[in-house]
C-alpha cells in the first residue's frame, strides 16, 4: 500500500482527494489535528503503513505493526450542531462494516457503538475527535485502525481480537478496502447530513448489530446492570430493556456496553 495505490483506486469527490501518506507516524488522528489547525479542507485524509502512538477508546493504544494494516484518519468540517457530532462515529462504524459485507463478503458485524468485530473478535478500532471554535464545530477527526493481514495477535488479545487474515486465511489488498471504504463513508456522510441523524441508516445498523436481542451489561457509573439490548433509534442512542421490564435509551459518551458472557 502506498499513495499512488490508493489514489488509483479512490473514486470519491471529497473523501481522501487531499491525501497524506506516511511509511511511519505517532498517530493518523494527531496529524489530522495539526492539519486541522492549519486549515486543511473537509475530507482532507492521512494514511499510514505503521503508528508508533496509536490512540483507542479511554486512552487504550492501539497495536500497529508495519505492512499488514490500514490506519486511517479523516478530516471533517461539518456545518451542523455539535450535538450531532457523536453519530458521526456510529456512522463510520456502519460504513466500514458495509464495505466488509459487501466487498470481502464477510459477516462483519458493529458492537454498538462503534466496534467491529468478525466472528465475535475485534478487528476494528473507531476514535472520534473534535475540535469546537466557541460555541460550534471547528472540524472532528474520525481514525479507523483495521486489523487486515495480521498473522498473529498478542495473547493477551486472543481471545477479544483478530484480523480478516486469521479468520479468512486470505490477504487483502489494503489500497481497495481502503479506497472503497473512503467512499462509501462519503456516500453515507451526505445522506446523515440530508436527513440531520441516522435514520438512513437505522435499519441497516440494527441488522448488523451484534448485540440486539442479546443480554448485555451495561457499565454506567456507579450505575451496573444487565439489560437485553433492542437496537439503535435514530440519535444512535442503544435501547435497552431492563429485568425489570423498563425500557431507557443510553448514551455511548456516557456509558460502555459489554456481553454477559464474553467481549460480545
Amino acid at each position: 500500500m502506498n499513495k499512488e495505490a490508493i489514489e488509483k483506486e479512490l473514486k470519491s469527490d471529497w473523501a481522501g482527494r487531499n491525501l497524506w501518506y506516511y511509511d511511519e507516524i505517532g498517530s493518523t488522528n494527531d496529524r489530522v489535528l495539526e492539519l486541522g489547525e492549519e486549515g486543511a479542507p473537509h475530507g482532507t485524509t492521512v494514511v499510514a503503513d505503521q503508528q508508533n502512538g496509536g490512540k483507542g477508546r479511554r486512552g487504550r493504544t492501539w497495536i500497529s505493526p508495519s505492512g499488514t494494516n490500514i490506519y486511517v484518519s479523516i478530516l471533517l468540517r461539518p456545518e451542523f450542531d455539535v450535538q450531532k457530532a457523536p453519530m458521526l462515529t456510529l456512522l463510520m462504524a456502519y460504513s466500514v462494516t458495509e464495505v466488509l459485507r459487501e466487498t470481502e463478503g464477510l459477516d462483519a458485524r458493529i458492537k454498538w457503538p462503534n466496534d467491529i468485530v468478525l466472528n465475535k473478535k475485534k478487528i476494528c478500532g473507531i476514535l472520534t475527535e473534535m475540535t469546537m471554535k466557541e460555541s460550534s464545530i471547528d472540524y472532528v477527526v474520525i481514525g479507523v485502525g483495521i486489523n487486515v493481514n495480521n498473522e498473529e495477535i498478542p495473547q493477551e488479545l486472543t481471545q477479544s481480537a483478530t484480523s480478516l487474515k486469521l479468520e479468512t486465511g486470505k490477504v487483502t489488498d489494503r489500497s481497495i478496502l481502503l479506497a472503497r471504504i473512503l467512499e462509501r463513508f462519503e456516500k453515507d456522510y451526505v445522506a446523515f447530513v440530508k436527513a440531520g441523524d441516522l435514520s438512513p441508516f437505522q435499519n441497516g445498523y440494527n441488522r448488523i448489530l451484534v448485540n440486539k436481542e442479546n443480554q448485555v451489561r451495561v457499565l454506567k457509573p456507579g450505575n451496573e446492570y444487565q439489560a437485553v439490548a433492542h437496537g439503535i433509534n435514530h440519535l444512535g442512542e442503544l435501547m435497552v430493556e431492563k429485568e425489570d421490564g423498563t425500557r431507557e435509551t443510553v448514551f455511548a459518551g456516557e456509558v460502555s456496553v459489554r456481553g454477559i458472557y464474553g467481549y460480545v
